[in-house]
């Protein structure tokens, strides 16, 4: 982290947390600000923090997924009619100093790494609020029309905070964060005691009223807060929760395949090589491009949060933060009460239009390819495809693999026994959960908490018989906390 603020000006802050708490209270108690607040669940497709931009120093950074307890989307947003700021200048004005639009009796934003004159990316500065707390941050991506923040570590939060604004005639402003509490404590004050969660909204809408004033605009409207919240436990967000996995998942950063990818054309079945492929149909479409919110949409959402996957086979453990190409993510493989864990990388994410056979096809998908320690050598593919002319939707899974070199002798005997089985009993359940979940975010029309019960549904049983399937689909009852 940049440098620190000089003594006289921690303890002139310092100085006004007595009378800023009182202040804060009271203010709060008696806000007249008409308000109109939303809080619901989370979805994983929409709600989890946004990559960081290129290039931006990560050092220090306290990330979303470093943080404890369910992960909180907020946002808060304001309408000005009559602003005399066109939205670049108003935004222009918060860049150059954004104490400015700080509550001042509550909370300073002083800046301690950067230049005075303007807002640049990798500035940093310290929120100073009431009580012991200091709120680190630094700056990862600015816009004539937005910054962003990430937390550092220190901070009560885990995750990042956007400030953007918008319009033409009528200003919009908005503030939305992607977070999770920096510790325990914080957790229980803001989820639990709610303390913390009421303190912020007040901080936040405060800021709103002054970017009204400072537009010369006047307010539109209620103020709006919405407050999206999502559990950790749910697959698709998948974070790493114990510092273990922590700790092996940035292991890979620097761990290579284990295997020669360039070699491609030699991998066939003479040479002992695994060549599998499935095609799973999908509800269909109208003809034509996919259809937002149809089955092609859907199945999208579901294969970037890797929630097609059998969590009683295979669990996923990655930083959501990190784009989807070029992902590092460790596997949890479970067989029989057994754990082992693989890393794998993505190395292709595309979105195309093709020609097969004389038909255009719209093909998204993603590939990933093993690293050194797994028990496996060679890639997967996943796509979803939508054939133009007839609104055919499939799901598909291409893959090559063989056995990698295992020193253990019983592991390997073991996977020599049960690998293969397992191999494709993943690949068959993986198509069904895709069928069965995509059925359900269309019948429902929510993309809620029913498709997430029937993940939790769609498993395959721990007793399967060598090379089949069950026919039944049964509640997966594993209750490890880290899914």
């Amino acid at each position: 982290m940049g440098g620190k603020l000089p003594l006289r000006r921690v303890v002139a802050t310092a100085a006004r947390w007595p009378v800023g708490v009182g202040v804060t209270s009271w203010r709060y108690l008696w806000r007249t600000t008409p308000t109109r607040r939303r809080e619901c669940e989370g979805d994983p497709s929409g709600d989890c923090p946004p990559p960081l931009p290129a290039g931006v120093e990560t050092r220090g950074l306290q990330g979303a997924s470093e943080g404890i307890g369910a992960l909180f989307h907020r946002r808060y947003r304001a309408r000005v009619r009559g602003a005399l700021l066109s939205p670049n200048e108003l935004m222009s004005r918060m860049q150059r100093d954004l104490d400015e639009f700080a509550p001042s009796e509550f909370a300073s934003f002083q800046k301690v790494e950067g230049g005075p004159d303007r807002m640049r990316v990798g500035d940093e500065y310290v929120v100073r609020m009431p009580g012991p707390w200091d709120g680190p941050v630094r700056v990862v991506d600015v816009t004539p029309a937005s910054f962003r923040l990430a937390t550092l570590e220190g901070h009560l939060e885990a995750g990042q905070i956007e400030f953007r604004v918008s319009g033409e005639g009528r200003t919009v402003f908005e503030i939305e964060s992607w977070a999770r509490s920096g510790d325990r404590f914080s957790d229980f004050l803001f989820d639990r005691a709610r303390l913390s969660k009421e303190i912020q909204l007040h901080m936040w809408t405060s800021v709103l009223e002054r970017v009204i004033r400072s537009s010369g605009g006047r307010r539109d409207g209620c103020l709006e807060i919405e407050t999206r919240r999502l559990e950790p436990k749910w697959p698709a967000e998948r974070l790493a929760t114990s510092a273990r996995k922590r700790q092996a998942l940035a292991a890979l950063e620097h761990t290579p395949l284990n295997f020669d990818r360039s070699r491609r054309e030699e991998f066939t079945r003479a040479t002992g090589w695994h060549l599998d492929q499935r095609r799973q149909p999908l509800p269909a479409e109208p003809p034509g491009r996919p259809v937002p919110g149809g089955s092609w949409s859907i199945a999208q959402r579901l294969m970037r949060g890797y929630e097609f996957a059998d969590p009683s086979i295979v669990r996923a453990h990655y930083d959501p933060e990190v784009p989807l190409e070029g992902r590092n993510m460790l596997l949890e493989l479970r067989f029989r009460g057994l754990r082992f864990h693989a890393g794998v990388r993505v190395v292709d994410v595309y979105d195309e239009i093709r020609t097969i056979d004389g038909r255009d096809v719209h093909v998204w998908g993603w590939s990933y390819v093993t690293l050194a320690g797994h028990l496996e050598q060679g890639e997967m593919s996943w796509e979803v495809h939508k054939w133009l002319g007839s609104g055919e939707v499939e799901f598909t899974v291409d893959a090559y693999s063989r056995r990698a070199k295992i020193a253990n002798p019983l592991v390997r005997l073991g996977f020599r026994l049960f690998g293969r089985r397992e191999q494709l009993r993943f690949i068959d359940i993986t198509c069904e959960r895709m069928r069965r979940l995509t059925e359900e975010a269309l019948r429902t029309a929510r993309h809620g908490g029913d498709v997430r019960q029937v993940a939790e549904e769609v498993t395959a049983h721990a007793a399967l018989g060598a090379g089949a399937v069950h026919d039944e689909l049964v509640r997966n009852l594993d209750a490890d906390g880290d899914r």
